[in-house]
C-alpha cells in the first residue's frame, strides 16, 4: 500500500469498486517482481501517477482480521508522486481516483487502512504489527 502525497501534500486516494470505500493505492506482488516495480506499477494502474521521490518504509501490517479475503501482509511506504491526471487504468477495479487535504479524509477506510495512513500522516515510522 502506499501513502502517496502530491507536491501541495495532498494524499492521493482509490475508491474501490468492490467496497465503495476510499483505500490506499496498491495490489499484490507479481511472480519475480521486487516490492519497488510492484510499487510503480500499482501507482500507475490505479492512479496514473509516477514517483516524484525515493519511497520510505512506514510499516508492516499483519493482523489477520484486517483483510476478510484472505491473510496478507502489507507493506505501507510512503512517497511523493506526480499525477497530473489522477485515474484509473482499470475502471472494474477502481472506480475513482482523487486528491484529498487533511482536512477531507474520510474517516472510514477500506480493510482499516484509516490506521495505515495515520501513521504515516503523523510522521513515525517502522511500524510493525
Amino acid at each position: 500500500a502506499v501513502i502517496a502525497r502530491d507536491a501541495e501534500g495532498r494524499y492521493l486516494l482509490v475508491r474501490r469498486a468492490d467496497t465503495g470505500t476510499w483505500a490506499l493505492p496498491g495490489g499484490t506482488l507479481e511472480w519475480g517482481e521486487r516490492l519497488t516495480e510492484c510499487l510503480v506499477r500499482e501507482l500507475r494502474e490505479e492512479t496514473n501517477a509516477k514517483l516524484a521521490g525515493e519511497p520510505r518504509l512506514t510499516g508492516v501490517f499483519s493482523e489477520p482480521s484486517r483483510d476478510p479475503r484472505f491473510h496478507g501482509v502489507t507493506v505501507v511506504v510512503e512517497c511523493a508522486v506526480d499525477a497530473p491526471d489522477p485515474r484509473a487504468k482499470n475502471p472494474v477495479e477502481i472506480r475513482e481516483v482523487r486528491f484529498f487535504s487533511e482536512k477531507e479524509i474520510p474517516a472510514e477506510m477500506a480493510f482499516g487502512m484509516q490506521d495505515m495512513l495515520a501513521l504515516g500522516r503523523s510522521g513515525n515510522q517502522a511500524h510493525l504489527e
